[in-house]
């Protein structure tokens, strides 16, 4: 009886669990929801009718999308509630889906129709075996066939054509590339687009006007550019200006020339020249020795009139002593263009640095004067200005440069110099200027939040040798239990991470919540227990905890009264409030002992319980 008992009790919790929902059911579901029709919960939420289209959007992604972005049929229904139009529950093979075709607003969808797609049958547009929704939405979709440009204007059909008649075409010219002017207003369409090639049709003068241009003598040697003389209001006469037109304007001796002499091959294919050289190297008397440049000296009035040169013109103006200097002394032969601009050329045997400072003597020296140094050299302008307590006159040159030969060899760093200075031992590096300044060695500022130890709260206020016994910082240790091991009153039972109850605020001040931060929740009596009933035993090196027994009996075996004959799932009996305050337990019993016969107790079964 006690087995057919508990099958009854199993049986009716199974269709308990089912729900009653699946049992009041008004009827079968059509066939794409059966797989879903024993979860009512996929398609209904209790007593909140609303949320069932949230539902019905979730597994309806597109009709879902279309109601968000209020686009298409369903995002443009006034009321986009589904169980307005769609209902179920009538069999698997029902239609919840009921389309009046001659009642239906085309409006409401991504296409409108208009003109003749009014009286177009659904059928055309809507293939069978597809959802209305994927119909196309271009032109070319339906009307490939009518499409006598064969694509070379694209698919956009609608640029041109209405849907009131597709031979009736719309064209804005001067929406392209090539809009009509002046005389081309009036050409015929079949003048420049031959058979319906609208898209390949050259924008190019010449390809049009190549006749004319043989005929009248130019026969392709001044180029293909007919706009940089003719206009598309008359051909003739010429508008060529080359003063304005070109790069190159045409002065004195140049006006008279005639175009040939200087546009010997094909004008605008063959670039010409605008050096003098190019034409006038037969006129070249210095044989190249002054380079291609004539103009620096020469005019176009007159080839044999040429204006004293000026010096301050060139890449060399002559200042200072070089201006009573000889030309031979820097120009050794005729070819003056290879003359050196830079001094150490001439003055490489006055260079007391042996090249130490490069060959830039002009950021020091003078054209005045070689020994004066005068005010052109400024220490800001090397990587390091001098400034506070290193600035001149209280620091010397020599104390940080040795010789004439050092001085770009001169080490930036700090400690090179103050490495005395360094009480530090080295330890925290060589960049002094993280504490200290150029105002004073003595007078530092750390900004100890930089660091792996940010200070705060307590310790804001914490003087440095606190924490730091000696000036070798880094060897301050950056736990709590280093410096707080006397104020931890769980002799290490709960680890040396202080900081996960603890806080720099005030070490009285804790929170640790159990609950959350670790896999065994508090409830009832166990709230109120200290930390330390559970954890007893020091936390091994490098953990927080030693490992604790997450099952009753773990705590309360001391407390088991049935010497371990009911389990270790005390939980099935007694409650975490109290020990003492049992669970009712239905059918349930301890089997008893076997005595009298000499056998021991039996073993347990079932999870340490008996079956009575």
């Amino acid at each position: 009886m006690r087995w057919l008992l508990l099958a009854l009790l199993c049986s009716a919790s199974v269709a308990f669990g089912q729900g009653i929902e699946s049992i009041m059911a008004p009827g079968k579901v059509i066939e794409g929801h059966a797989k879903v029709e024993d979860d009512c919960k996929q398609c209904h939420v209790k007593f909140d009718r609303k949320a069932q289209d949230g539902l019905c959007t979730t597994c309806h992604k597109d009709v879902g999308a279309d109601v968000r972005n209020k686009a298409g049929f369903h995002g443009r229904l006034n009321d986009p509630t589904c169980r307005n139009c769609h209902t179920d529950h009538k069999g698997r093979g029902a239609r919840i889906v009921e389309l009046d075709k001659k009642k239906f607003d085309h409006a409401k969808t991504d296409f409108a129709l208009k003109g003749k797609h009014d009286k177009t049958e659904c059928e055309k547009c809507h293939v069978a075996g597809k959802r209305y929704r994927e119909a196309a939405l271009e032109c070319n979709a339906c009307h490939k066939k009518d499409d006598v440009h064969k694509a070379s204007l694209g698919v956009k059909c609608g640029d041109c054509h209405t849907e009131s008649n597709w031979k009736e075409a719309r064209f804005d010219h001067e929406a392209t590339k090539f809009p009509l002017k002046g005389k081309h207003v009036d050409v015929k369409c079949t003048d420049c687009h031959k058979n319906n090639n609208y898209k390949e049709t050259p924008r190019n003068c010449y390809a049009c006007h190549r006749g004319i241009d043989d005929k009248k003598g130019h026969k392709g040697t001044y180029g293909e550019k007919c706009e940089s003389c003719h206009n598309d209001k008359q051909w003739k006469p010429s508008t060529f200006n080359h003063d304005a037109d070109t790069k190159y304007a045409l002065r004195g001796k140049h006006q008279k020339v005639v175009c040939k002499d200087c546009h010997t091959g094909n004008l605008y294919r063959d670039k010409t020249s605008q050096e003098c050289y190019a034409c006038h190297k037969k006129d070249d008397k210095h044989k190249d020795s002054l380079g291609k440049n004539c103009a620096a000296c020469h005019t176009e009035k007159s080839w044999k009139d040429i204006p004293r040169f000026d010096h301050d013109t060139s890449a060399f103006p002559l200042m200072g002593k070089h201006a009573r200097a000889e030309c031979k002394d820097c120009h050794k032969s005729q070819l003056f263009k290879e003359a050196p601009k830079d001094c150490y050329s001439c003055h490489s045997r006055e260079d007391k640095h042996k090249q130490n400072l490069g060959k830039a003597c002009g950021d020091c020296h003078n054209e005045q004067d070689w020994k004066s140094t005068g005010d052109r050299f400024k220490h800001e302008r090397t990587r390091f200005p001098l400034r506070n307590a290193h600035a001149l006159p209280l620091v010397k040159c020599s104390a940080c440069h040795k010789n004439l030969e050092s001085y770009r060899s001169t080490p930036l760093d700090c400690l090179s110099c103050h490495k005395k200075d360094d009480k530090h031992q080295g330890q925290v590096g060589g960049k002094c200027e993280s504490c200290h300044t150029d105002k004073s060695w003595k007078e530092t500022s750390f900004d100890h939040g930089l660091s792996r130890f940010p200070l705060t709260g307590r310790h804001v206020g914490a003087a440095c040798k606190g924490c730091h016994e000696t000036l070798r910082y880094k060897d301050a240790p950056s736990d709590c239990v280093s410096c707080h091991k006397k104020e931890d009153k769980h002799k290490q039972k709960l680890g040396a991470r202080c900081e996960s109850c603890h806080n720099a605020r005030a070490w009285a001040i804790w929170s640790f919540d159990h609950d959350t931060k670790t896999k065994y929740k508090l409830e009832g009596a166990h709230r109120k227990a200290t930390c330390e009933s559970c954890h007893t035993v020091v936390a091994p090196k490098g953990k927080e905890v030693a490992p604790v027994g997450s099952t009753c009996i773990s705590c309360h075996r001391s407390d088991d009264v049935h010497e371990g004959m009911f389990g270790a799932r005390c939980e099935q009996c007694h409650r975490v409030e109290n020990w003492k305050n049992f669970k009712n337990r239905i059918g349930l019993a301890p089997k008893p002992e076997v005595r009298g016969n000499g056998v021991g107790r039996a073993p347990l079964q079932e999870g340490g319980l008996w079956v009575s």
